[in-house]
């Protein structure tokens, strides 16, 4: 049988034009990247977006998974020889794993049931004989006369209950495989099913997290994503009881009106507590595994939707720029660790100074850090958020306060700083220095460029998930890097001072060819060009075709390379020039004039207006940062620590984190403060991430604060 028509279902499902979904497919199987398709063919996608493909993609690799699946289903039953054509017909035809695996259970090899071993002994006459009963209001004969030519002490059939009991497993076995009770049963529990949890006896109130579980119901159809989370992480930690709460007699009375057919009382009545068997032994349990692992499924994209937004958002946020800075790690006992860092991120030096450590040290740390902002022209100061950080940003406001030059002071969220100072990563980068320096070189580097730095930590140590521990693990991994591959290719990376991790992010190159561009790189000097692009090992025309619009080479031998302007469209640029009487160089300071081209004279088999106009609207800003204009919180002065905070203040902060249920905002006391999604606005909130996202600046009230438990509650209005 022919293979089915992918493109053709995922068009419908996602509404998308047929012929965009089977070309966006070509393009995946020739090695095609999402940013590298969304970005330099659109005239072959019809301008599919990055979403719409990674939509096209995660479906792509659903329905292979599925077609795996149905083959495997479709070769054992025929094995088995009772494979028939409507029955392939139904497998072949069926889109979900759910109602596969449905149509698939009668079967299924399985391991001795209760059925089984009816049938070992002999009872299955028995049951078709009852089944034939039900069909039928004048039955002949009774079910214990029946029982009584079972018996059979060798095969534990003492009596005719035993036999019949026999029967009714057998019977409800059966009942239990058809898919269209199941379906109908799972769409049930699934629309009317309730979340119901209690907290353990062994847990008095007050002394849980989960306190707001304590006696909880939700509909399934309307829980929220973290309350799903939250519960099963209760349940895991043996706090709560959860259960999916139903309507008992709604369930036996659909079953009997779908399978009791004869109105003989006694056949009813084998034939009822048979159902009520059917479904409480063998059915309920899977449809609600299967319906709570559907809660779990959707819960987890949620969460991780947020995630991704979340990491999307820190990852753009605006760089300060390629400036000199001074990167400060603070501390109390152990001092504050101060590095140099050049303007392109390059570590100088370090020393460490103790401004918290009496006013001896105080005066000397002060001369230290004056010396070594004026010896080094720094223009941007990095100060991360940690232990000690309110105090030493006060000390550095107090000694800027003495010094002509005026460089720009930041408080850094430095989350994951220690992670990656530990790592191999920053080993290999800075084999010879302290852990607590390195860290003091990456709160700096964030200022410069968060981009570039975040890169190399992992994304679940930034510290922007929610219940990012409980979710799939691996659906985490691979839509974080995702989300790391995304943001890396919008915004473009500098090819000759980017780093190795930084470069495994850019489409179409791997690690090892990461790895061999910094090789070239050391041995050869600064590229001049992207054509040198293809001198390197193991980069070939693919990854070349792949990369190199996203690698950008400042002052080198052609404009266009500091552009996203793709190499294979450079003729048609310089024909453009020629057409205008200019050279390239000075096309770029044309723009008045490149906006008025009139691009459809330029328009090929190939190229059309969406590439057109890609390319002009690069030469109007040529190597421009789509990131926005860098901006920074100011934390008030003398709010310090939390006993600092009195109700009704106003504030300036930094949202660290965006969940379901509100922001968490830095407002520099060492403890984030919640805007809760009541406090955001003076309107409706439906979504936090349409009000506020990770790294903006807000202003804020302080509503409540509870010193015991640490919590801050915080409004928008």
């Amino acid at each position: 049988m022919t293979q089915p028509n992918f493109a053709a279902v995922i068009a419908q499902e996602l509404s998308l034009r047929p012929r965009n979904v089977e070309n966006a497919l070509e393009l995946f199987a020739e090695g095609g990247t999402i940013p590298f398709v969304a970005r330099y063919r659109k005239e072959r996608t019809g301008g599919l977006d990055e979403t719409q493909l990674r939509e096209i993609s995660d479906r792509i690799s659903y329905l292979t998974d599925l077609e795996k699946r149905k083959q495997t289903i479709l070769d054992s039953i025929e094995e088995q020889d009772q494979l028939t054509p409507e029955l392939e017909q139904q497998i072949r035809n069926c889109w979900q794993k759910n109602e596969l695996e449905d149509l698939y259970l009668p079967y299924k090899p399985k391991r001795r049931t209760r059925a089984t071993v009816a049938r070992e002994k002999g009872l299955e006459p028995l049951a078709n004989w009852i089944k034939s009963l039900n069909q039928t209001n004048s039955p002949q004969g009774n079910l214990s006369q029946e029982g009584e030519k079972y018996l059979n002490p060798d095969q534990d059939l003492n009596t005719p209950e035993d036999a019949l009991q026999g029967a009714s497993d057998i019977l409800a076995e059966e009942v239990s495989e058809k898919s269209h009770l199941r379906a109908y049963l799972r769409d049930y529990l699934s629309q009317e099913g309730v979340f119901a949890s209690k907290i353990k006896k062994d847990y008095p109130e007050g002394t849980t997290k989960f306190e707001m579980y304590r006696d909880y119901r939700s509909k399934v159809t309307k829980i929220a994503p973290h309350n799903i989370l939250a519960l099963f992480r209760g349940e895991s930690e043996k706090i709560l009881n959860l259960d999916i709460e139903y309507d008992d007699q709604f369930v036996q009375s659909y079953l009997e009106e779908q399978e009791i057919h004869t109105q003989f009382p006694e056949v009813r009545q084998f034939y009822q507590k048979m159902l009520a068997d059917a479904f409480k032994r063998l059915m309920r349990n899977s449809l609600i595994s299967e319906i709570r692992s559907q809660c779990k499924q959707y819960a987890d994209l949620e969460s991780i939707k947020t995630f991704e937004t979340n990491l999307r958002n820190l990852l753009l946020s605006p760089p300060a720029g390629l400036k000199p800075t001074l990167a400060i790690d603070p501390g109390f006992r152990t001092g504050c660790k101060v590095a140099v860092l050049d303007k392109t991120g390059q570590f100088q030096k370090y020393q460490a100074i103790f401004p918290h450590s009496g006013e001896k040290k105080r005066q000397e740390a002060a001369q230290t850090l004056a010396t070594v902002i004026q010896n080094n022209a720094i223009e941007l100061i990095a100060i991360g958020n940690g232990t000690a950080s309110r105090e030493t940003d006060q000390f550095v406001g107090e000694v800027l306060k003495k010094l002509d030059q005026n460089p720009i002071k930041v408080m850094v969220n430095e989350s994951g700083a220690s992670i990656y100072s530990a790592s191999k990563v920053a080993q290999e980068e800075f084999p010879d220095l302290d852990v607590t320096v390195r860290g003091a070189i990456s709160i700096g580097r964030r200022l410069q460029d968060p981009l570039a730095e975040l890169v190399k930590i992992d994304p679940k140590s930034i510290g922007v998930g929610q219940y990012q521990h409980d979710v799939d693990q691996k659906l985490l991994k691979q839509k974080l890097e995702e989300t790391v591959e995304s943001c890396v290719n919008y915004v473009g990376v500098d090819l000759n001072t980017a780093s190795k991790e930084l470069l495994t992010f850019v489409s179409g190159l791997t690690p090892t060819i990461a790895k061999n561009i910094i090789a070239y790189r050391n041995k050869n000097g600064t590229f001049t060009n992207r054509k040198q692009l293809l001198k390197v090992s193991k980069l070939g025309p693919k990854a070349f075709e792949l990369s190199a619009g996203f690698l950008r080479i400042r002052h080198g031998d052609n404009s266009l390379d500091n552009t996203a302007v793709h190499p294979e469209s450079y003729p048609l640029v310089e024909q453009m020039a020629t057409d205008m009487g200019v050279s390239l160089s000075q096309l770029s300071q044309m723009r008045d004039k490149v906006r008025k081209i009139n691009l459809k004279q330029y328009v090929t088999e190939t190229v059309g207006l969406p590439t057109l106009e890609d390319i002009v609207e690069e030469l109007e800003k040529p190597g421009r940062d789509p990131r926005e204009q860098f901006q920074y919180a100011e934390f008030k002065e003398g709010i310090n620590e939390i006993t600092d905070l009195e109700e009704g203040m106003e504030l300036e902060g930094v949202v660290t984190n965006v969940v379901n249920f509100g922001a968490f905002v830095d407002i520099g006391v060492h403890q984030d403060g919640l805007v809760h999604i009541s406090q955001m606005a003076n309107y409706f909130v439906n979504d936090p991430k349409d009000v506020v996202k990770v790294g903006e600046v807000v202003k804020v009230r302080v509503l409540e604060v509870n010193e015991k438990l640490k919590r801050i509650a915080l409004s928008m209005k």
